[in-house]
């Protein structure tokens, strides 16, 4: 397991690969982590990038494991806000109304 905290302005597929170092198999991420470079990188340090699709793409075939694995990432957001409340940090730069809503 690994975690980096950056600042905003860091793209969020830079810090990936120090995060991946070590790993040996499949990495899952979100829409957010689509790049064909860094999943060729991966692929050569022995880690498959595994992510959803967005609406406009064309769907890919996926293992009924790796479906079950991409929807339960949300467990994952829901413990960090759960630490994030406790700790009390407070994530205060919106990029958007319905996110400043929403949060």
């Amino acid at each position: 397991m690994a975690a980096q905290v950056t600042t905003g302005n860091v793209y969020d597929t830079k810090p990936v690969e120090e995060l991946a170092q070590g790993l040996t198999d499949i990495l899952y991420g979100d829409k957010g982590y689509l790049s064909n470079a860094l999943k060729d990188k991966l692929f050569d340090k022995g880690v498959t990038l595994i992510t959803t699709v967005r609406k406009n793409m064309q769907a890919k075939a996926l293992s009924l494991w790796d479906r079950a694995m991409l929807s339960k990432r949300f467990i994952i957001g829901t413990i960090n806000d759960q630490l994030k409340n406790i700790s009390f940090i407070e994530h205060s730069s919106h990029r958007s109304i319905n996110g400043f809503t929403l949060n």
